[in-house]
């Protein structure tokens, strides 16, 4: 009995040895391949990446601060008046000129009906007044000849009195004093009615003088009234509400049996040509110059890259025209970096190919590649567009 457990001892023993071989195998095994092959990759891939960077940050200046602008123009009524035909639907396509709109006429219509007979009424005051100084005249005329004839009497007055005057005096007594007498008052009369005379005929042409301005004014009141009358056609004329210029009708509220005011906005037209605002850092001005090649990608286009050009800088940063610019004055100043908007043109062309599906508003993202055959001879360029 106590021999049995002498014999089962070593057993234990010879199974614990072999295991512990592999374990120090294991510990000696070489690093696995695939792993130092992926890791590998992503180092290649992570030093790629920041090769990119690196060159497109000294080579190339994007923003996605960009968005498409063009030209909106307000369409708005003249006059007042009630609206009777509207003519046009959204985004419906008008040329210059075309009728828009059209304001019930009846108002203007009577003004101008009115002013005519005003002009009627005044011409024919005109030709009163013709008449008129053609009467003054002829009066006038008429005044002139009896101062003639005054003076002519006078002459004979004075003479007679001459007469009589050597006739009798203290050696003769030819004429009696009576007659003397007669004589110097006749000349007295003669002399009186003559400056009578004198002053009806300056009367007369005063009167001549006056109805010829009475005929001027009545002359002004009709050039005033003529004016007036083109004015109250033209005001006929603003019941036709037109197109200013050619493009698409967006933001249509005029309606029907609506009453507009003058200056009240019916609807807006869009022009056709459209180009990119970007609005890049003031730390990427530097080597943007006029005429370099901007990569334009529209948002909602991104299939349809465009390639457009540097076409000028804004005259200050955006924060300038802001409604409530910052005022750094402030003692607790933090410098924040500016953005300018640069302008940048695109092609009639690929504006055209795009069918009208590029309107203003849209956002697009802006890239321009610094080292451009254009940037040498605008080297100069540079200069005042970082100074904004």
């Amino acid at each position: 009995m106590s021999a049995t457990p002498t014999k089962l001892d070593p057993k234990p023993l010879a199974v614990a040895v072999p295991a512990a071989a592999p374990a120090e195998a294991s510990d000696k095994a070489p690093p696995n391949r695939r792993v130092i092959g992926i890791v590998t990759v992503i180092a290649l891939v992570a030093l790629g990446v920041g090769g990119r960077m690196w060159y497109r940050s000294h080579h190339y200046v994007e923003t996605e601060n960009a968005y498409v602008s063009g030209h909106v123009t307000p369409v708005s009524a003249r006059v007042p008046g009630v609206v009777t035909r509207v003519l046009v639907e959204d985004n419906q396509a008008v040329k210059a000129g075309d009728v828009l709109a059209e304001l019930d006429p009846a108002d203007q219509r009577v003004k101008v009906e009115q002013i005519e007979a005003q002009i009627a009424s005044a011409e024919q005051q005109v030709l009163q007044s013709d008449a008129t100084i053609a009467q003054v005249k002829a009066q006038a005329s008429g005044a002139q000849a009896q101062v003639a004839q005054s003076q002519a009497q006078l002459m004979r007055a004075n003479q007679d009195a001459e007469r009589y005057g050597q006739l009798y005096n203290t050696q003769m007594k030819a004429v009696s004093k009576a007659e003397l007498d007669a004589a110097n008052a006749a000349r007295a009369g003669a002399t009186a009615d003559l400056a009578a005379r004198r002053d009806n005929a300056l009367a007369g042409q005063a009167q001549v003088a006056a109805a010829g301005s009475a005929r001027e004014v009545l002359k002004s009141q009709v050039k005033v009234l003529q004016t007036q009358l083109k004015d109250a056609r033209q005001q006929l004329g603003y019941n036709q509400i037109v197109a200013p210029v050619a493009g698409r009708i967006g933001r249509r509220s005029v309606e029907v049996g609506a009453r507009v005011q003058p200056g009240q906005q019916l609807a807006a037209i869009v022009q056709d040509a459209v180009w990119i605002t970007a609005n890049f850092k003031e730390t990427q001005l530097a080597g943007i110059a006029p005429g370099q090649a901007v990569h334009v990608v529209i948002d909602a286009m991104p299939d349809h890259p465009l390639v457009g050009r540097v076409d000028s800088f804004s005259p200050a940063s955006g924060n300038q025209f802001a409604l409530l610019p910052a005022d750094n004055a402030t003692g607790n100043f933090t410098k924040i970096v500016q953005r300018v908007p640069v302008k940048i043109v695109l092609a009639a062309a690929d504006v055209r190919k795009l069918g009208g599906r590029l309107v203003p508003g849209m956002s697009a993202l802006a890239e321009i590649e610094l080292r451009q055959s254009m940037a040498k001879p605008a080297a100069a360029a540079p200069a005042p567009a970082a100074s904004h």
